[in-house]
């Protein structure tokens, strides 16, 4: 009759390993049975005793361990297992082959004992199915069994994933993590098998957590890692479940370990994935979020100014910040230019106008005159072509000579012949057409860029072209309504006798764009000079052709010598028209006016406004301090289009070497500063004026807009001069013929007094034909004058309204012919009116020999 023995499993405590976290495990140690050699797997053994009570089974114990070299004294055993209990699981066994490992040899083989014959690799069913024990201490047995092979289950794992998942091995971080997710993995697994759900806690690596954060950081998708963590389980399963066949042949131990296995593999899988996942979608929102406020961010940063250049520079600063080392930007020459793109023959021609460098690397300013052209079929020439961007990685033995070219000149290791690159090629094309190409290059030192980071970098290319083309589309509107302006203003103004005058136009540098700003200085009749001053309401090239329009206007009302006041009236009309012609609405053509007339003979200034700001009046000093600055107060009438509002003149008298300033608003507005305070400023500066009319409007500008006009400004200062007596000559003359004579003597003398004998002819023949129509025609008083300035100039004046006008006399006609021959004897001849009648003049020109 066999003996009868008994399974027993008895778990050892080790004091000397307790740490902070409570009791170590021991270690492994070997219980010799002569029936039966244990199964040891970590601190737990499994043996065969002989029949006897409780007490034999723990002396046996204690016995075998304090026999072989892994006992330590205070050693005892962690748990009893009750005799009884023992006896009613197990079975009568016999003598059976050492036991194997779950991987490959035995795992304890005891040097002392005899060798045995070697057996099958398997234990049979009557060893463990017959013998009793459960799934769970067969899952604990076999996870401490496979804990000293766990970096042989890493490797094996690690190679298999390699072949499926080929894409996350490519970045670097990852592949250098991945090992250590895998090893965290299978201790932790090992561990839940061993201790079993009733006293383990689930929990998910650390290195599980980081690996998916990395993982939404790159850009890979969530359904690759479910898929890596199916696999890492799957795998794991597949070789606890060969492990478990080699362990037993029991077809119900191996069913139920299989129930229980996957039961317990697929509850901590779960759990694992769900907080990885977690962590994923934390770090996928937190990169989407980043990438949304780096959008933002570059909608902030670029377009700030309609300039294209600066707007250029935004681009490559936002890149560079964000996610590139190094980014340049190259326009094209033609879109510089003009509306098309580049030419169709040949290779475009490009200029890189802005580049910038991450870090605090050095950033040497862009070349924006040098131009340069990409190779012919070249990445960047298709990326122009086509308008689809490009990624591309670039091993250091194949750098292309464009690349070379960039980042060389970046400053920032372009050099570097072992640099591998990363580059983005995105088109810069807006409104249908292709303006450039934006460059966003990495180095080896940071991660390649990928697909997300190419679309990131189009969401901003777009952007950033858009705002390139509005910035070149308003600078060159911009350059054609200031060479608009610019032509329609007066290119030299007339030396005048009456007036010494000096002028500034400063285009706005506002987005607002060029406005209608304009001053002109017209001769008039009787040494006169007309000063003008206007301001059209609007932006652009529409207010500069109005302000072309009017100031042509003005100079044909000032042809006819009308007042100031009548001139203003018949510019209103003018402008209503224009509204009428335009079929627009009364108010969206609109502009200010100020127009002012001096005569050097009386020294009288006659000015009125169409709600345009009044002039300055500096009066002369001995010393620029000393100097009086008036403004003057007189009527400002309503702005012009408006129609049906009286104008009206006002009249001053100003010494000689006064100074008349006269402005438009955008001299004296500021956002930063009240009226008052600028015409404080301007009365300050003009009292402290130079002698230099020129310096005086530098000392205007820089005083009063020191960082740039935030509107149009046109400024025009005019030091007025006198005409002694001995330049103006005047006879009254009573209404009878018999005194043509006399002037025509009085004329004569008078040119012999002013050394132009030569002139006398002609003049005599020109006053006798005035004086004559004056009598017949006119009423009293009548007057000759005459005035020596540039030109010669005779005036007749009488207090009768009736014009005289030219007309051609037919072959009978007694008269008709006297302002025909004044026409043609004469430079130039007209009528003024004033409001005691009017005066008709002929100028001369004064030969070249008497004026020098």
């Amino acid at each position: 009759m066999p003996v009868r023995q008994y399974r027993c499993s008895v778990r050892l405590r080790h004091p000397a390993r307790r740490g902070a976290g409570g009791a170590a495990r021991g270690k492994a140690i070997i219980v010799l049975n002569p029936v039966e050699p244990p199964l040891v797997m970590r601190d737990t053994v499994h043996c065969v005793v002989s029949a006897g009570d409780e007490p034999a089974v723990t002396a046996s114990v204690e016995e075998t361990v304090g026999r072989f070299g892994g006992y330590v004294p205070g050693c005892r055993l962690k748990q009893k297992v009750p005799f009884d209990i023992l006896c009613a699981r197990a079975t009568c066994c016999t003598a059976s082959r050492p036991l194997r490992g779950p991987c490959g040899p035995p795992l304890v083989t005891p040097s002392s004992r005899a060798p045995r014959d070697e057996g099958p690799a398997h234990t049979d069913a009557r060893t463990f199915g017959g013998m009793g024990i459960d799934a769970h201490a067969f899952l604990r047995d076999l996870a401490r069994g496979l804990e000293p092979r766990s970096d042989h289950l890493v490797e094996v794992v690690t190679e298999r994933l390699r072949g499926e998942l080929p894409e996350v091995w490519k970045y670097e971080d990852m592949a250098a993590l991945a090992p250590v997710v895998l090893s965290e993995h299978v201790d932790i697994v090992l561990e839940f098998f061993e201790r079993g759900p009733e006293n383990s806690k689930v929990t998910t690596p650390p290195a599980a957590i980081d690996f998916a954060r990395r993982l939404a950081e790159h850009g890979v998708q969530i359904s690759e890692l479910l898929r890596l963590h199916r696999l890492v389980h799957g795998y794991l399963l597949h070789l606890l479940y060969e492990e478990t066949g080699r362990l037993t042949k029991d077809p119900e131990l191996i069913n139920a370990v299989t129930i229980t296995l996957s039961t317990l593999a697929f509850e901590y899988a779960d759990h694992s994935a769900q907080e990885a996942v977690a962590a994923y979608q934390k770090a996928r929102d937190g990169w989407l979020q980043r990438r949304l406020f780096t959008i933002i961010e570059a909608g902030m940063r670029i377009g700030t100014t309609l300039d294209t250049v600066r707007t250029a520079q935004e681009l490559a600063d936002v890149g560079a910040d964000q996610f590139a080392d190094l980014v340049t930007v190259d326009l094209l020459d033609a879109a510089l230019q003009e509306e098309g793109t580049h030419p169709a023959d040949g290779a475009p021609e490009l200029r890189r106008i802005a580049h910038s460098v991450s870090g605090d690397g050095p950033d040497p300013a862009a070349d924006t005159v040098k131009r340069h052209t990409y190779p012919e079929g070249s990445e960047p020439a298709l990326v122009l072509a086509s308008g689809q961007p490009l990624r591309l990685g670039i091993a250091p033995c194949d750098v292309p000579a464009w690349l070379k070219v960039s980042a060389d000149h970046s400053g920032a290791g372009g050099s570097n012949d072992n640099a591998t690159y990363s580059v983005l090629l995105v088109p810069l094309w807006a409104r249908g057409n292709a303006l450039g190409l934006a460059q966003f290059l990495r180095r080896q030192t940071t991660d390649p860029f990928d697909d997300d980071d190419l679309l990131l970098a189009q969401a901003i290319s777009s952007r950033a072209a858009v705002n390139i083309d509005n910035a070149r589309r308003y600078t060159q509107e911009r350059s054609t309504a200031l060479t608009l302006q610019r032509s329609l203003l007066p290119q030299n103004v007339p030396e005048e006798s009456a007036v010494e005058t000096a002028t500034r136009y400063l285009p706005s540098g506002s987005r607002a764009g060029v406005g209608g700003d304009w001053y002109d200085v017209i001769p008039l009749s009787g040494a006169r000079v007309a000063l003008v001053v206007g301001d059209v309401v609007g932006r652009g090239i529409q207010a500069a052709a109005t302000m072309g329009r009017l100031r042509t206007a003005v100079r044909t009302l000032a042809d006819i010598d009308l007042t100031p006041d009548e001139l203003l009236t018949h510019l209103d009309d003018v402008v209503i028209r224009l509204q009428r012609a335009e079929q627009r609405d009364m108010d969206e053509i609109s502009a200010t006016c100020l127009y002012a007339v001096y005569d050097p003979v009386s020294r009288a200034c006659s000015l009125a406004s169409a709600g345009h700001v009044l002039p300055a009046v500096v009066t002369p000093g001995d010393a620029p301090g000393s100097r009086a600055v008036v403004f003057p107060e007189l009527p400002i009438g309503p702005p012009l289009g408006l129609g049906g509002l009286p104008f009206e003149t006002a009249q001053f008298e100003l010494p000689q070497g006064s100074l008349l300033v006269l402005f438009t608003d955008g001299l004296i507005e500021s956002r930063g500063r009240d009226v008052d305070t600028a015409f404080a400023a301007l009365s300050d500066v003009l009292g402290q004026a130079s002698a230099s009319l020129e310096e005086t409007c530098d000392a205007l500008l820089n005083n009063l807009l020191p960082s740039g006009p935030a509107d149009d400004v046109a400024l025009l200062v005019a030091r007025t001069r006198a005409l002694d007596a001995d330049h103006v000559a005047t006879l009254d003359l009573p209404a009878d013929p018999a005194v043509v004579s006399e002037a025509r003597t009085f004329a004569s003398d008078r040119l012999a007094a002013w050394g132009l004998e030569e002139m006398a002819f002609t003049t005599e023949v020109v006053v006798s034909e005035l004086v004559t129509n004056a009598i017949r025609y006119g009423e009293t008083p009548i007057q000759l004058r005459m005035i020596l300035q540039s030109t010669l100039t005779c005036e007749v004046s009488d207090a009768s309204g009736t014009a005289p006008h030219l007309r051609r006399a037919r072959d009978f006609d007694e008269g008709g012919r006297g302002l025909l021959l004044v026409a043609q004897l004469t430079e130039r001849w007209g009528t003024r009116h004033n409001r005691e009648g009017k005066v008709i003049w002929a100028e001369q020109l004064i030969p070249s020999a008497v004026a020098g």
